[in-house]
């Protein structure tokens, strides 16, 4: 039998759901990557891998998208890893620094800077140029919201804007997957949402910041109808940029 190949982020975010796979019998029938979520994206698109836990934004890329599994990368409010640091009040930014590791991230900032705070940015990915503000996900935002004179976390702005919860990253496949394999998958996942005391035991500790609320209270993990709503209002109003 062939093996699925799947891209995985290597944020601490998904750090359950690789718990779960390599701690079950499906570790057996994947080759398992793990890859910063542009990179992640990037496979799914062009079938380097059958399934990635990729970012949301990316999803109309895909050629035979389909999402494959109950569960996501998701919060409801503050996530506490997908931010806008800035210099300057929100209504003061002016230039904006993207991220090169998320497509999802640095739309979700051009579409509140747009349609929820009415704010014309100029965007740059060039790393040398000095912006007012920045986007940063992931692990690389831990501790640092003291070191910015604002912090705007992505995941609060959407729910005060939209009133709804928000999918970072979902389980996408670029072809139709067995619904045994789907079943097993699935099962697999769970299983590392449940032993998420195990996986912090397993993470380093970092300083100013909660890793134990983050990974059971700041991410949500549940794809449900109100985040599926979520993600189709994004897609459509990225396609409106």
């Amino acid at each position: 039998m062939n093996k699925i190949k799947i891209s995985a982020v290597a944020y601490t975010n998904t750090k359950a759901f690789i718990y779960g796979l390599e701690h079950s019998d499906i570790i057996n029938k994947i080759d398992l990557s793990l890859d910063i979520p542009s990179d992640c994206a990037a496979k799914v698109i062009s079938g380097q891998v059958d399934i990635g836990l990729m970012p949301v934004a990316a999803i109309p890329l895909v050629s035979n998208a389909n999402i494959v599994a109950d569960y996501c990368i998701g919060s409801d409010g503050a996530v506490n890893s997908v931010f806008i640091f800035s210099d300057v009040p929100v209504e003061k930014i002016k230039t904006l620094r993207l991220d090169g590791h998320s497509r999802t991230s640095n739309n979700l900032a051009k579409v509140l800077l747009k349609f929820y705070w009415k704010q014309e940015v100029e965007f740059t990915t060039d790393p040398i140029v000095k912006t007012d503000a920045i986007v940063l996900i992931g692990d690389r935002t831990f501790g640092k919201k003291n070191n910015f004179a604002f912090a705007y976390d992505m995941g609060e702005e959407w729910k005060k804007f939209t009133g709804l919860p928000f999918m970072y990253a979902a389980w996408v496949a670029n072809k139709e997957i067995d619904q045994a394999f789907k079943d097993e998958f699935n099962a697999a996942l769970k299983f590392g949402l449940e032993h998420r005391k195990e996986v912090l035991k397993e993470l380093p500790k970092t300083e100013n910041f909660d890793l134990e609320d983050y990974l059971y209270h700041k991410l949500q993990f549940d794809v449900t109808e109100d985040r599926k709503k979520a993600l189709n209002m994004f897609l459509g109003y990225i396609e409106e940029l």
